[in-house]
């Protein structure tokens, strides 16, 4: 073998593939379906982007219908480097390093949002730390929750945050939704109407649930798709989390 040749990698350089609903996850505002209430040009958070500005806001809404996309595209459509965090793995140490981060970032003249999921899931403590930051500019913050934040926020925190309700997504959003699975394949789901249609109600208006769906049935062998009648693998409760009407909720 040549003195100069590369050295093989055994495991070779490609990337594992990405799963389907993160290749389709929407590039700009515009494709994010089934939230038009919020992200339209006359809707509230449409109007704060027009306007080139951004707000701490608080996105509750169900799993699989775009608060985290939403967060990203909002980041990038008003020009703030985006700091994402996980209330579940993240802890105080966490936080003083973004705050850190945020606080050199605006000395140069750049704004941070901060986005935490599952915003919940942090004690008392935790939500306090954000306080000063939020007042003083240095972080937009952007909480994602599937919880009634009037019950799992404080009320400190609560009042410095806008509270947008999003919606699970409705059948017209799911059916787009499926048009861009197929289109990414380059070939329709092998289902009929009927197990089309079973496929859009089972999803229960979770996007990332539908489009893990259909990528199991694009990997299917020819012949072995679900029909309506051969009846599909029921989807569990503990997989469907329903939220209710908020106490204090901003959509103006």
């Amino acid at each position: 073998m040549s003195g100069d040749s590369a050295p093989l990698s055994l495991f070779g350089d490609d990337e594992p593939p990405r799963p389907l609903a993160d290749r389709l996850r929407p590039r700009v505002l515009e494709e994010v379906v089934g939230q038009d209430h919020l992200l339209a040009p006359d809707a509230p958070i449409g109007r704060l982007v027009g306007r080139g500005q951004m707000v701490s806001t608080i996105l509750w809404g169900p799993p699989g219908c775009g608060k985290t996309t939403i967060a990203r595209l909002l980041a990038e459509r008003t020009h703030l480097a985006f700091e994402p965090l996980s209330a579940t793995f993240s802890g105080v140490a966490d936080l003083r390093k973004v705050f850190t981060a945020a606080q050199r970032r605006r000395e140069i003249g750049q704004g941070t949002l901060l986005f935490v999921d599952e915003i919940h899931r942090f004690n008392r403590a935790q939500q306090d730390s954000f306080l000063p930051y939020v007042e003083d500019g240095t972080i937009v913050l952007v909480g994602a929750t599937t919880e009634n934040p009037s019950f799992e926020l404080n009320g400190a925190l609560l009042s410095r945050c806008q509270v947008f309700v999003l919606r699970r997504l409705d059948g017209a959003a799911l059916e787009t939704l499926i048009d861009r699975a197929e289109a990414d394949a380059g070939r329709p789901l092998p289902l009929d109407d009927d197990a089309r249609a079973a496929l859009v109600a089972m999803s229960d208006g979770d996007g990332r649930y539908l489009l893990n769906m259909a990528e199991q049935l694009q990997a299917l062998p020819e012949g072995t798709a679900p029909s309506a009648r051969r009846g599909w693998p029921r989807r569990s409760r503990s997989a469907r989390r329903s939220t209710t009407r908020p106490r204090r909720a901003t959509t103006t």
